[in-house]
């Protein structure tokens, strides 16, 4: 019954997105913070996807296909762009670690789930945001449905006390998992609003709306309680300070391979100072800052800990294809050490993943699954400082350097959680990479003009 009744919905939805992608897009922008998986519907189930995001995102994959194979075409520079190349590779190397793969249907599933993101949320969103319009647009779309999670979350929390930091790990349930994609997001949006009310060639009430929006996002940022959405906003603002003072890239990179080796040559002192940090998690804000570097009694740290070393040992024991792209969440317990289990431990396969955007793909593709991400990192990276420094338009200028700050939380946040199996973050990650990519090509497009006019 509660398909037939939804019938007349995804009939609209399909004519919609037959005719205008762009409409789907914004739908799937609007509705990613605002989802829910499917087990909170119909429990039981033996998989599960996120509604009303991923079924949308599924269909707009299919008709893309169709579409390129009837009109033979699509902008070819984004398809040729070095970041696009970039994700070729890492598709690809996907999918071949997918045929090793040691649960094959699970990482064939994930690879087709990573493809309907990127598909929708960075070549078609690109598309969107090639003439420069349309980027406020996608950013405001998912800041306002965020802020109905962000008003919902916070007076949940009322209810035990703004302070509890325990809450935090429930009140935002069931539109993000935990607090941690929660916090997430919201340092992700930080950038874009910090913009918004303080550029020039907005309007006085866009600055008045956008410090509203502010200040709700950063609401939700604080009393996420997430330790590693702090840091990555911490890091964000030192890199938009040398952005700002146009430090070149070679003395940073001395700087960072001293610092990396000055770790190595120390690592025993620091690992001793580290394990006399007994600061637990905790309400008072400078006391739960502070327990980030406790790994000898911090459970989540330690955990943190159990997970990454079993990612290690998985590599250790598959280097080159690993156990397979999606796997790592059911191929990790036997890789436990008794040891290094925590209260929090689980060997059911349900308690997250690797904890680690980098070290999740080492385990389930092996060295190259890590390159190649790292890889899109360099070249989007690469790329927006590029565009930043090389666009004229001010306003596309401060848009491409939020959409650079705001991905830069995320490589973060990256060394702590991961969530890009998400439509939470995944709407932000890709789409404000297709909109440095669309940047970028703006920018070149004006060098061109400029060549060409006479002297």
């Amino acid at each position: 019954m509660m398909v037939l009744n939804a019938l007349p919905v995804l009939l609209a939805i399909l004519l919609v997105a037959i005719y205008s992608f762009d409409k789907i897009i914004y739908l799937v922008a609007f509705f990613a913070p605002l989802s829910i998986q499917l087990h909170e519907v119909l429990p039981g189930l033996g998989f599960d996807m996120y509604l009303p995001t991923e079924p949308l995102l599924f269909g707009v994959l299919i008709l893309f296909i169709l579409k390129v194979i009837h009109e033979r075409s699509f902008d070819k520079k984004i398809l040729l762009h070095p970041v696009s190349i970039a994700i070729y590779i890492n598709l690809f190397w996907l999918l071949i670690t997918s045929f090793t793969s040691s649960m094959p249907l699970v990482s064939f599933k994930f690879v087709v789930a990573r493809i309907w993101f990127v598909v929708a949320l960075y070549f078609l969103t690109a598309k969107l945001f090639s003439e420069g319009k349309n980027m406020e647009k996608y950013v405001w779309l998912y800041v306002a449905a965020f802020m109905i999670v962000v008003f919902y979350a916070t007076f949940r929390h009322l209810g035990y006390g703004l302070w509890d930091k325990q809450a935090a790990h429930f009140v935002v349930s069931p539109f993000y998992t935990d607090h941690t994609s929660y916090g997430a997001a919201s340092a992700l949006f930080l950038p874009f609003m910090v913009v918004f009310m303080f550029h020039p060639n907005f309007s006085k009430r866009f600055k008045i709306i956008s410090a509203f929006g502010f200040s709700i996002v950063l609401l939700g940022f604080i009393l996420s309680y997430s330790r590693a959405a702090w840091l990555s906003i911490v890091v964000t603002l030192v890199v938009w300070v040398i952005l700002l003072l146009k430090i070149r890239f070679k003395p940073l990179f001395i700087t960072f391979l001293a610092l990396l080796a000055l770790f190595f040559t120390f690592q025993t002192q620091i690992f001793m100072k580290l394990e006399n940090n007994s600061k637990q998690s905790s309400a008072n804000m400078m006391t739960h800052i502070s327990s980030m570097s406790n790994i000898t009694t911090d459970a989540s740290n330690l955990e943190r800990i159990n997970r990454w070393s079993c990612a290690i040992r998985m590599f250790a024991d598959k280097p080159v294809f690993g156990y397979g792209p999606g796997t790592y969440m059911f191929q990790y317990a036997p890789y436990q050490l008794t040891k290094d289990r925590t209260i929090i431990s689980t060997n059911a396969g349900d308690g997250g993943n690797a904890h680690s955007e980098y070290l999740g793909p080492l385990s389930e593709s092996g060295v190259l699954g890590l390159l190649t991400f790292l890889l899109i990192i360099t070249v989007v990276i690469y790329t927006g400082v590029n565009a930043y420094t090389r666009i004229r338009d001010q306003r596309l200028k401060q848009l491409v350097l939020a959409a650079l700050l705001g991905l830069i939380t995320y490589y973060i946040h990256g060394f702590l959680n991961n969530f890009l199996d998400t439509d939470k973050l995944s709407v932000p990650f890709w789409g404000f990479t297709a909109m440095i990519v669309a940047i970028d090509i703006i920018s070149k497009n004006q060098d061109k003009k400029e060549d060409l006019l006479p002297e």
